[in-house]
């Protein structure tokens, strides 16, 4: 897959996806937001590939939206912006093969929301998590104010929405924002052995997993029960099931396939 602004690499069934802007720190406009979403549904897609990593090039993750591109729009030109990368972030959160957030550096606006659109988040001790919109007159408009109050709480969310001062990886990990603490030199093979682990248990059930999670996060306590019940039921029919729970019977590691 030729991009521009992105290097994608799969090895070992791990792809990792670099946002490579650095001259900009990575800042996200139309043209990358459009690869980033060619280049996952591709990923989703790749029998190859069992958990993809997102991390930035040089000094930053994503260090938030590119502000020349809205500086002067309209409240219509706006919505629309906001509404695609949304739509690039949904889809990311969607995605039936676990999404890790390597956040190397800033991690700010934009950033940060794409941070939560992943599945799991490894920081860097050095990393900054933020979501300054409020200091240009705006709010987060990528899922910011919506993801983070359902990931770390009301009143911590609010805290860093409402001042826009950043935080760092330390404390993103305090407070729950960050899943996992890494030193910068160790960030990629801490989340690539994590990745690793993952694709050693059944592909069917990860994904599976994250559906369950998707799908009764925000529903009742019985409703999400109910999704739970089906998709748990879902498995039956999988080889996977039978080879996991026969591998268990039998004391030996199991050997998956995905069907």
């Amino acid at each position: 897959m030729p991009f521009e602004l992105l290097l994608v690499e799969t090895t070992d069934r791990i792809a990792t996806v670099t946002i490579n802007r650095p001259d900009k720190l990575n800042a996200l406009n139309a043209a990358m937001l459009a690869e980033l979403a060619t280049a996952m549904g591709a990923l989703a897609a790749d029998h190859n590939v069992g958990a993809i990593i997102i991390t930035g090039a040089g000094r930053s993750f994503v260090a938030g939206a590119d502000i020349g591109e809205i500086a002067a729009e309209s409240s219509t030109a706006l919505e629309a912006f906001a509404r695609k990368g949304q739509g690039t972030f949904r889809a990311i959160e969607r995605t039936q093969k676990p999404v890790i957030a390597a956040v190397n550096g800033f991690a700010l606006g934009g950033g940060c929301e794409l941070a939560l659109a992943c599945h799991v988040r490894v920081a860097s001790t050095k990393a900054k998590f933020g979501l300054p919109e409020v200091k240009l007159g705006l709010i987060p408009g990528y899922g910011g104010t919506q993801r983070l109050p359902r990931l770390v709480g009301r009143g911590p969310a609010l805290k860093l929405i409402l001042s826009g001062e950043p935080i760092d990886g330390t404390e993103a990990h305090r407070i729950g924002l960050a899943d996992m603490l890494a030193e910068p030199d160790a960030l990629m093979a801490t989340t690539r052995a994590f990745a690793a682990g993952i694709l050693a248990v059944g592909p069917v059930a990860v994904a599976r997993a994250l559906e369950a999670v998707d799908l009764g996060l925000d529903r009742s306590l019985d409703e999400g029960l109910d999704v739970e019940a089906k998709l748990f039921s879902s498995l039956g029919n999988t080889s996977d099931m039978r080879e996991g729970t026969r591998a268990f019977i039998e004391k030996r590691a199991a050997v998956f396939t995905g069907s």
